[in-house]
């Protein structure tokens, strides 16, 4: 496991940061490579990559570095929650300037949808439905949060409540909005994801949803993983935080889902698929 030495109150600085999203789009790179992108000597890089790989952000080999992560497994709870912090932020108040106050929502598991539940702290009105317990506690400091916790088993990583005990709980209800994470978005339009019981769960949710949303750092685009969660196709709405790939543009289009940046400026916007206006009326 990549986690086993992870150091979890480590943050990239900026450089760090950057020399992980080039060794993401590139899903490799010498360490001659980096010090002639980022024009810094050869033992830098190498004491980047050394606090990197210590961490678990990244895997390395002879003369280079890799990501640590393959499509069966993702990498650390703690670790996931530390990188792209500043776009989890951004995306998650562009998603609570779209939630209308007295509407009916789930967020699922995952460091974006906490982010979001941060963020809604203080709409009013809202009846919120989830499996993760960090945003259960963050949500129970809203006095006018209406607040229902899924049952399950409870992993102890990331206090994800999983398994078939949930998805049967999330099949009594239908809500306004149901919110997202996902591991990855790949060219074939498919969402995917890592852990089997996690899938089922959010397939559950995506069922119990009018409208279902997608919250997705700039990292998810073309990021492999094992198991197919559901399809662009039934996603109304896609929150990131910087213009998707050129490649994903006319995906989305065909897909009909509006895409908002963390700006709060469309990126899409077909027609036909405006955001939630308002409650149903019906209780979650």
């Amino acid at each position: 496991m990549q986690g086993a030495h992870a150091t979890p109150d480590f943050t990239p600085n900026p450089r760090q940061a950057g020399m992980l999203e080039a060794v993401r789009q590139a899903g490799s790179a010498t360490v001659e490579a980096l010090a002639e992108r980022f024009g810094v000597t050869l033992q830098t890089v190498r004491r980047d990559v050394q606090l990197l790989a210590r961490a678990g952000l990244l895997a390395r080999f002879h003369g280079g570095v890799r990501l640590p992560a393959s499509t069966t497994e993702n990498i650390a709870y703690r670790q996931r929650q530390r990188l792209n912090e500043a776009a989890k932020r951004g995306i998650a108040q562009a998603v609570a300037a779209h939630v209308p106050e007295g509407c009916s929502l789930i967020l699922n598991i995952g460091t974006t949808t906490e982010a979001v539940a941060r963020a809604l702290v203080h709409h009013r009105g809202l009846r919120v439905i989830t499996n993760n317990l960090n945003v259960a506690a963050i949500l129970a400091d809203n006095p006018d949060c209406e607040l229902i916790v899924a049952g399950g088993l409870v992993r102890s990583r990331d206090r994800a409540i999983v398994g078939e005990t949930a998805v049967a709980f999330f099949a009594q209800f239908r809500v306004d909005i149901g919110l997202i994470g996902i591991s990855g978005i790949e060219r074939d339009c498919t969402l995917r994801d890592y852990d089997v019981r996690e899938v089922k769960v959010a397939q559950a949710i995506i069922r119990a949803s009018r409208q279902l949303w997608l919250a997705a750092d700039h990292s998810k685009f073309d990021r492999p993983a094992m198991v197919e969660v559901g399809r662009l196709a039934q996603v109304q709405r896609l929150f990131t935080d910087r213009p998707p790939p050129p490649h994903f543009q006319p995906l989305l289009e065909q897909a009909g889902v509006a895409c908002t940046l963390a700006d709060g400026g469309p990126a899409t916007d077909p027609a036909g698929h405006a955001p939630a206006t308002g409650p149903t009326g019906d209780r979650p």
